[in-house]
C-alpha cells in the first residue's frame, strides 16, 4: 500500500464531467489499496477570469484582496471534487490551504511556504476519507489568505507530500510526462522515463512548462519523488527523482521561452558603480533579471543589456525612464521579439565540445545568437523569436535526442540535420 498525493491541474478539472473522471481515478487508487490525498487547481481558466474581474474594478487591485479573490477558484474545484467522490460511495473531505495546514510568509501573490501542519490531513486519512486540498493558497501569521503565484498548486502538492511523508507526488496534467523538448516544436521529441532534480529544475527555469520550478526546487531539497503524468490516460509518465547512472546523457532536454524581453541601455559611462546603480534600481522595483551582457568599453562608454520576464517589462521601463538620465546614458531600447533557447544536462559537466557543437549547428542554420549564459549543466542563448522553433529542432537533432535509434556522436552538418528533420516530418 502506497501513500500518494495526486495533484490535478486546471484542464483536468475544467468541467463537471472531468471532475467526475478525476473522482473515479481517486476511487480506483483506493480500491487498489492505496491511500490518496488530492490537490486541485481552479477549473479551466477560472483564475484568468477572476483576474479579469479584478481588473474591471480597478487597475491596481490591493494584493491582499486579490489573494482572497483568486483563492476562491480552487475552493470551487475542491468542493465539487469532494462531492463527486462522495457520489461514488467513498468518504471525502475538502480543505482550504488554511485547513490543510499550509503556512506561508506574508508576501501576497507570491508567498513562500514556511511550514506544513499535517495533523488534519493525517486524521482524515486515518478516518477513511479521501482528502481534497485547494492548491495555490495558504495562510500567513496574521491569518490572511495568501497565494503562491502561477503554477503554485504544484508546490502545494509537493509540500503536502513532504509533510505527510508520501511515497510519491503525482502531478496530473494534459501532457503525459517530460519530453526532451516540446513535441509541438520538435515532433520527434521523446518522453523521458525519469529525470534528475537538477536537470528538471533547469528545464523548468528555462521555460519548460510541465512542472513549476518552485515545486521541483522544493522536491529536490526534501527528496520528494514527483511523477509527471497525464490525467487522461493510465500510462506511466516521467519520474523526477535523484538519479545516478553509470554514464549520463550529455544533453537531457532543450527548452525554449518566448516570454522574455531584452532591454539595452545605450552609451553608458564606463565608470565605477554605474552598473550597480542600474541593477539596484531594477531590484528595488522587483524586476527579475536573467541574462546580463556588457559590451567592451569604447571611448569611455559601453552598452549594457539584460533580459527580463515580459511580466516585469512595465516595471523595467518605469525604472529605465528614471535611471537612464540619472546615470548619463543616451537611451534605452526594448526588444520584445526574442526567445531563450536552453540546452540542459548534467552530462555537460564532463563533456567538452557542447558549446562548439551548439554554435556551429546554429551557425550552419543561419541562426544568430544575441546573448549567451552558462552554468555547469545549462547553456542558454538568446535568438530572434522567429527562429526559436528552428533552433530547437536543429539542436534536438544535432545532440541525438530524436525518438529513433539515430544517436549523434559527432557534429552534424546543416545538410544532415535538415535531412533528419525532413525524415521526422
Amino acid at each position: 500500500m502506497a501513500l500518494i498525493v495526486a495533484k490535478f491541474g486546471g484542464t483536468s478539472v475544467a468541467s463537471p464531467e472531468r471532475i467526475k473522471n478525476v473522482a473515479k481515478r481517486l476511487v480506483r487508487m483506493r480500491q487498489a489499496g492505496d491511500e490518496v490525498v488530492a490537490v486541485v487547481s481552479a477549473m479551466g481558466k477560472t483564475t484568468d477570469e477572476l483576474m479579469g474581474l479584478a481588473s474591471a474594478v480597478t487597475g491596481a487591485p490591493p494584493a491582499r484582496e486579490l489573494d482572497r479573490l483568486l483563492s476562491t477558484g480552487e475552493q470551487v474545484s475542491m468542493t465539487l471534487l469532494a462531492m463527486a467522490v462522495e457520489a461514488l460511495g467513498y468518504k471525502s473531505m475538502s480543505f482550504t490551504g488554511r485547513q490543510a495546514g499550509i503556512e506561508t510568509d506574508g508576501t501576497h501573490n507570491k508567498a513562500k511556504i514556511i511550514k506544513v501542519h499535517n495533523e488534519r490531513i493525517l486524521d482524515a486519512l486515518d478516518a477513511g476519507y479521501i482528502p481534497v486540498v485547494a492548491g495555490f493558497q495558504g495562510i500567513d501569521a496574521n491569518g490572511d489568505i495568501t497565494t503562491l503565484g502561477r503554477g503554485g498548486s504544484d508546490t502545494t502538492a509537493v509540500a503536502i507530500a513532504w509533510g505527510i511523508n508520501a511515497d510519491v507526488c503525482e502531478i496530473y496534467s494534459d501532457v503525459d510526462g517530460v519530453y526532451t523538448t516540446d513535441p509541438r516544436v520538435a515532433p520527434r521529441a521523446r518522453k523521458l522515463d525519469s529525470i534528475c532534480y537538477d536537470d528538471m529544475l533547469e528545464l523548468s527555469s528555462a521555460g519548460s512548462g510541465v512542472l513549476q520550478s518552485r515545486a521541483v526546487e522544493f522536491a529536490r531539497k526534501w527528496k520528494v519523488v514527483i511523477h509527471s503524468r497525464s490525467a487522461f490516460s493510465d500510462a506511466e509518465g516521467t519520474y523526477v527523482k535523484e538519479e545516478y547512472e553509470m554514464e549520463e546523457a550529455v544533453i537531457t532536454g532543450i527548452a525554449s521561452d518566448t516570454s522574455e524581453v531584452k532591454v539595452t541601455v545605450r552609451h553608458v559611462p564606463d565608470a565605477p558603480s554605474v552598473a550597480a546603480k542600474v541593477f539596484s534600481a531594477l531590484a528595488a522595483n522587483n524586476v527579475n533579471l536573467d541574462m546580463i551582457i556588457q559590451n567592451v568599453s569604447e571611448a569611455g562608454y559601453t552598452d549594457i543589456s539584460y533580459t527580463t520576464p515580459g511580466a516585469d517589462l512595465a516595471r523595467a521601463v518605469e525604472t529605465m525612464e528614471r535611471i537612464v538620465p540619472e546615470i548619463g546614458a543616451r537611451e534605452f531600447i526594448v526588444d520584445e521579439d526574442i526567445a531563450k533557447v536552453s540546452l540542459v544536462g548534467t552530462g555537460m559537466k564532463s563533456s567538452p565540445g557542447v558549446a562548439s557543437r551548439t554554435f556551429q549547428t546554429l551557425g550552419d542554420n543561419n541562426i544568430n545568437i544575441v546573448a549567451i549564459s552558462t552554468s555547469p549543466i545549462r547553456l542558454s542563448m538568446i535568438v530572434d523569436a522567429a527562429q526559436a522553433a528552428q533552433a530547437v529542432q536543429c539542436l534536438h537533432t544535432a545532440f541525438g535526442l530524436d525518438s529513433d535509434d539515430l544517436f549523434v556522436e559527432t557534429q552534424l552538418s546543416a545538410e544532415e540535420i535538415a535531412a533528419k528533420m525532413k525524415k521526422g516530418r
